[in-house]
């Protein structure tokens, strides 16, 4: 898989010279030790020495000699000190950084949570404000920490990451910047003790660092770069009149209206990044969970669901019908869908046999849409069995 060379720091300024709008570039990794802020200080460095007005909101080194030294020379915005516990935790002091004023900060640690009582709960949500405030942002994260791709990072690697950044925030980007080295390297920096500590070399060696993973990891941040590219190559088509593709994709989630549908939402926000679409999440509002009837909690596993399908950039559609399958099969011929997620509980062959399958019967009727169906356990359950609500 090709990737578009690296874009230069020079780059970098001559957007930002081109207009008055702040500009944001994520420097994308597919594990710890890729390089990621070793290349932002670096670029920082050059841009720097070109004259612009450039400083670091908040670097993290992880005791690494090479990114230290780069630190030495650029102007840092003094860090904000917050008790905590009985320690002090040091966070990017984003008023500061705001007053300063400068064009460009260097903000780390992207997905990083912030101490209790600070102004946002995410740091990309101050990169977020700094942007508003006119400031342009070099930033940083690993592929293991976007949303949509948080189920896929706990198969591969066994581990649930708990700091994640929704996919919407790169789509922001003005660029994303794949930062990538060989997994042979990559474990040898580790050897090294240029990752880690020595005292946890030989546990992340046997876990996270296994060849499988990150070669997999590897894979996941070379695609997401590449399709980002791709979708920013389709608006700079439609900006200069040029056609579109011919067969744009159009993505439908199927919800039901009660229990966790996270997994299907982040498979659907993979697919309609892949194809640089729109998409929606679809749910069917059958008589008995009208408001005032549904129950309690299907209500409030709705709304979250639905807040959840927003943050990802969905567009959320309430159907009303007595029969799901008819009033998703008449959205999906309207919309011209060409994608369609349905979740699948296991069931009975009994209850198969009494109540039929949403997906079975949608099938039948849509011949012209890619139907995916995602297995789904207790832990993040989508009951399918919504179908016994449809009995034709």
């Amino acid at each position: 898989m090709s990737v578009a060379a690296r874009p230069s720091a020079e780059s970098l300024l001559a957007r930002i010279q081109e207009g008055e709008q702040p500009r944001l570039r994520v420097y994308l990794g597919a594990a710890p030790g890729v390089g990621k802020s070793f290349q932002m200080l670096q670029d920082a460095h050059l841009l720097a020495r070109q004259g612009v007005d450039i400083v670091i909101g908040f670097i993290e080194p992880h005791g690494r000699a090479e990114t230290e030294a780069l630190v030495a020379g650029l102007e840092c915005v003094p860090l904000r000190q917050v008790p905590y516990r009985g320690t002090m935790l040091e966070e990017l002091n984003l008023d500061a950084v705001i007053a300063r004023a400068p064009a460009i900060a260097v903000v780390d640690e992207l997905a990083h949570t912030n101490a209790p009582g600070s102004k946002n709960e995410k740091r990309y949500q101050d990169v977020l404000d700094l942007l508003d405030a006119g400031i342009s942002v070099i930033t940083a994260v690993n592929v293991q920490h976007l949303e949509t791709l948080n189920d896929s990072i706990e198969r591969i690697t066994g581990v649930r990451v708990r700091e994640t950044v929704p996919d919407g925030f790169l789509k922001r980007a003005d660029e994303v910047v794949n930062v990538d080295v060989s997994v042979d390297l990559l474990r040898t920096r580790l050897r090294q003790g240029k990752v880690y500590g020595v005292e946890k070399i030989d546990q992340a060696l046997t876990n996270f660092f296994r060849k499988g993973n990150l070669s997999a990891l590897r894979e996941l941040a070379l695609r997401h770069a590449a399709e980002d590219q791709a979708a920013k190559s389709h608006a700079w088509r439609e900006k200069e009149g040029l056609p579109p593709a011919p067969i744009p994709e159009k993505v439908m989630v199927c919800m039901a209206s009660r229990g966790s549908a996270k997994s299907l939402l982040r498979m659907g926000s993979r697919i309609a990044g892949r194809f640089a679409s729109d998409w929606f999440a679809v749910y069917v509002e059958t008589p008995k969970e009208a408001p005032g009837r549904i129950d309690p909690k299907d209500l409030s596993a709705l709304t979250e669901n639905v807040a959840f399908a927003e943050r990802l950039g969905a567009q959320v559609v309430k159907l009303k019908s007595k029969h799901v399958t008819d009033a998703l099969v008449e959205f999906a011929r309207r919309e011209g869908i060409t994608h369609v997620i349905f979740g699948q509980t296991a069931r009975s062959r009994w209850n198969l046999f009494l109540h039929g399958s949403v997906v079975n019967r949608f099938l039948d009727e849509v011949r012209d849409a890619t139907v995916h169906v995602v297995p789904v356990g207790t832990r993040d359950r989508v009951d399918e069995e919504v179908a016994s609500d449809d009995p034709r």
